[in-house]
């Protein structure tokens, strides 16, 4: 027979766990979205220039709640960025990066996962994840740098176990997460190429928008 105080015990280490989970996955609705800043990002188009526009369908895998936009952007003079935004619950957006979709994929690693720190415009100090990856076939050589962070009011941050950290913030019920996707020239084998001025003005332009779209 179970001991009062062992029964006790156990229930109250279930009924913790269960409060746990459905606080983190907002089964329980403890803790409520603001779909309006949701919303306000997911129709951002970041403006720099003559950049132009247009709607893509994302194609990332996506967690449970989670919702995905994504746009690519071109110059006038061909270049190319694609801007995916994620949102939703922390566990979900916390997950599936590009170090792990890219290669699963068929993409090569050319460098691996490295932070890249940058600052906004306000001064506050920020910092991405950055990788390259290239992927070859028959008829085309596809090299592509991908940044991404995550943020929950407008600080973009790069832990090394966002899994672990986000898990834990249950008072943010909705996680941010961006990629800047960027065409590499061709180059042979395993050569790093710096960004142009161009690109690295839409990179900064981009973080600096999405930012500025959380009204800090």
């Amino acid at each position: 027979m179970i001991k009062p105080l062992t029964f006790f015990s156990v229930l109250a280490l279930l009924v913790c766990g269960a409060l746990v989970h459905g606080a983190v996955t907002q089964r329980w609705g403890i803790f409520v979205p603001d779909t309006e800043l949701n919303d306000r990002l997911h129709a951002l188009e970041v403006r720099l220039g003559d950049w132009l526009p247009t709607e893509v369908p994302t194609e990332m895998p996506l967690n449970e709640r989670s919702t995905a936009t994504s746009r690519r952007y071109q110059s006038p003079s061909g270049r190319t960025v694609v801007v995916s935004f994620i949102s939703g619950i922390p566990g979900s957006v916390a997950t599936h990066t590009p170090d792990v979709c890219y290669p699963g994929s068929g993409y090569k690693t050319l460098r691996e996962p490295r932070k890249e720190p940058f600052a906004l415009p306000d001064g506050r100090e920020c910092v991405a994840y950055v990788a390259d990856f290239e992927k070859k076939s028959q008829t085309k050589l596809d090299r592509v740098r991908v940044r991404w962070a995550w943020t929950t009011d407008g600080v973009w941050i790069a832990p090394d176990r966002p899994r672990w950290l986000f898990a834990g913030q249950l008072r943010s019920p909705m996680l941010y997460k961006v990629y800047i996707a960027t065409t590499l020239p061709d180059a042979p084998g395993e050569a790093a190429t710096e960004d142009d001025a161009a690109t690295k003005a839409f990179v900064a332009a981009a973080w600096a928008q999405y930012s500025a779209a959380f009204g800090r």
